[in-house]
């Protein structure tokens, strides 16, 4: 079983997650970005906080509807071979398998509402009262739980999503930037990476007509005596990105993603008048529809626990939820336009065969 697996994400909105609060700058709202290199992302706390919000709505969804009123009833279901009485047809295997799904309520998402209640008080009178997070169900042990008397950390850790491929206007037409040190960090062989010199760039495909490459408000010169790296990809990705990828050199690349991110302005509306509020005109950065992502999913084994689902059913469960992801998005402002982002590939054991490990199609098994 994998213990580990790569995904990707491609945006199909701006996406916007913001620092928090008012900055002066070129912008208002500015978005979260790696304090090394500059470059924004989507930190891991997002993605798994979200996740842990879905996977929690498409638990209770399948419930049946007398047993989502009256918590209390479920037990009257009080055999595990016959847990599945208590969804409604159709429902997942992840849900259906594991016996600690019976407890699981809405309140499992978020922060905990009752950190002091005691962990068995799901079992017993809590069923029919609020909890808090149950500390039972898939969800609460796939991304950990703080009850009175037991704690249990996550079994589930989930790393940045760094920027892969990042999207650019050119007179050519649109063309996806990377460095070299971005694909090293994304698993790529570093031997198979050549290195730009001198300002120029690597291009995968090129007019022998053109000399040079404007990104942004650089014209930067084509190097034509390299070859840009062979990159094994989903086969959705590969056909977005196919020949339009661009190799700049690391210390450039900084500046012409954040040269290049999408800044909306606007404005706050009067609810008496219905015009522009006077002095409330503010602007937003965010990462611009078509950028590529990465990032990594690992589970911890915990060989001494006997009441933790097994890696099996946490891949389905994940894999499940991320449509949510295309539709309701992650971060700030997806009601306005923002946030929808498509996670790849599929989480599912036997389906995932280039998830796991780096780009070039590594793969890790426990």
């Amino acid at each position: 079983m994998e213990k580990r697996k790569r995904i990707y994400g491609l945006a199909q909105d701006p996406i916007y997650i913001g620092t928090g609060g008012y900055t002066i700058g070129r912008v208002d709202n500015t978005i979260v970005r790696d304090p090394i290199t500059r470059i924004p992302k989507i930190p891991g706390s997002s993605i798994a906080g979200t996740w842990r919000y879905y996977m929690a709505l498409k638990l209770y969804s399948y419930f049946k509807d007398e047993y989502k009123k009256d918590r209390k009833k479920r037990r009257e279901i009080d055999n595990k071979d016959n847990l599945s009485e208590l969804f409604e047809n159709g429902t997942p295997n992840w849900i259906v398998e594991f016996e600690g799904n019976r407890y699981a309520a809405v309140k499992c998402a978020g922060q905990d509402e009752q950190p002091n209640a005691p962990y068995e008080d799901a079992e017993n009178s809590g069923i029919s009262r609020n909890t808090g997070h149950c500390g039972h169900c898939i969800v609460c042990k796939t991304f950990g739980f703080s009850k009175k008397d037991k704690s249990q950390q996550g079994l589930a850790f989930f790393t940045d999503m760094n920027i892969l491929f990042f999207p650019v206007f050119t007179r050519l037409g649109v063309r996806w930037i990377t460095s070299p040190e971005i694909l090293k960090l994304a698993g790529v062989n570093k031997d198979k990476i050549e290195n730009p010199e001198d300002g120029r760039v690597i291009v995968e495909t090129h007019d022998k007509k053109e000399g040079h490459m404007n990104l942004g408000w650089l014209n930067l010169e084509i190097d034509k005596t390299k070859k840009f790296p062979e990159i094994p990809m989903e086969n959705e990705l590969q056909e977005i990105l196919s020949s339009r990828r661009v190799l700049v050199p690391d210390d450039l690349i900084s500046q012409i993603i954040n040269a290049n991110l999408e800044v909306r302005t606007s404005v706050s509306i009067d609810p008496l008048t219905g015009a522009a509020k006077q002095g409330a005109l503010f602007t937003s950065e965010a990462i611009p529809r078509g950028t590529v992502f990465h990032g990594e999913i690992r589970l911890m084994e915990r060989p001494v626990d006997v009441d933790i689902p097994d890696h099996r059913l946490i891949w389905n469960a994940l894999d499940s939820c991320k449509t949510y992801f295309e539709n309701f998005g992650i971060g700030g402002m997806v009601t306005r336009g923002f946030g929808r982002i498509k996670i790849l590939p599929s989480l599912n054991g036997s389906d995932n065969k280039t998830g796991g490990g780096g780009t070039d199609g590594s793969t890790s098994k426990s």
